[in-house]
């Protein structure tokens, strides 16, 4: 099966690429876990934190938004930053508790996230990686909201990410296997 050019033959990369990237979700716990993941993922590669995400799951309570805005400093310093299963950075930590707290006052996270395309995902067709952009004017839009909203680690690039991941643009290229799944209409 040809998969997009970015997809190794890591396991967990490959279930990733096959099931879960550019698969539109409406889920708000999955769209607030791919927030925070996208953040942790910044000057990292994405397999670093596809392969902490099971840790993540456990220590961020199953991406409770509720229960990770209530996380104390202490929690953040003396358990999370002593866990060598996640990524260790004191400012991603606490932006994970800062943007649950934004995410909670949003009046819906899940028509949030998904007005930045109308409501519906952007499928491109691309026939080379290298041709798919970096930000859209659709990241950047998202990154201006989120930051005024109180959302940290959300530039246009994490943003850029972040709405391919949960299939609000799909950028799969045309000759992957999932191009041809989801560009149906």
């Amino acid at each position: 099966m040809k998969r997009c050019h970015w997809c190794t033959n890591d396991p967990d990369y490959i279930a990733y690429h096959d099931a879960e990237w550019g698969t539109p979700s409406r889920d708000p716990r999955h769209l607030f876990e791919m927030l925070l993941l996208e953040g942790f993922q910044a000057g990292l590669s994405w397999i670093t934190v596809l392969k902490k995400r099971p840790r993540y799951r456990q220590v961020l309570f199953g991406f409770d938004p509720g229960k990770v805005a209530a996380m104390s400093d202490d929690y953040i310093e003396n358990t999370l930053m002593r866990d060598a299963g996640i990524i260790r950075n004191r400012l991603k930590l606490n932006a994970a508790r800062r943007n649950a707290r934004a995410w909670l006052t949003l009046d819906d996270p899940v028509e949030t996230m998904w007005s930045f395309t109308q409501g519906h995902p952007l499928v491109n067709h691309y026939a080379r990686h290298e041709d798919i952009p970096l930000v859209t004017p659709q990241a950047e839009s998202m990154s201006r909201v989120l930051k005024k909203a109180g959302f940290t680690f959300v530039g246009p690039t994490i943003c850029q990410s972040y709405l391919q991941a949960i299939g609000c643009i799909m950028d799969h290229t045309t000759d992957c296997f999932r191009y041809t799944e989801l560009a149906r209409p």
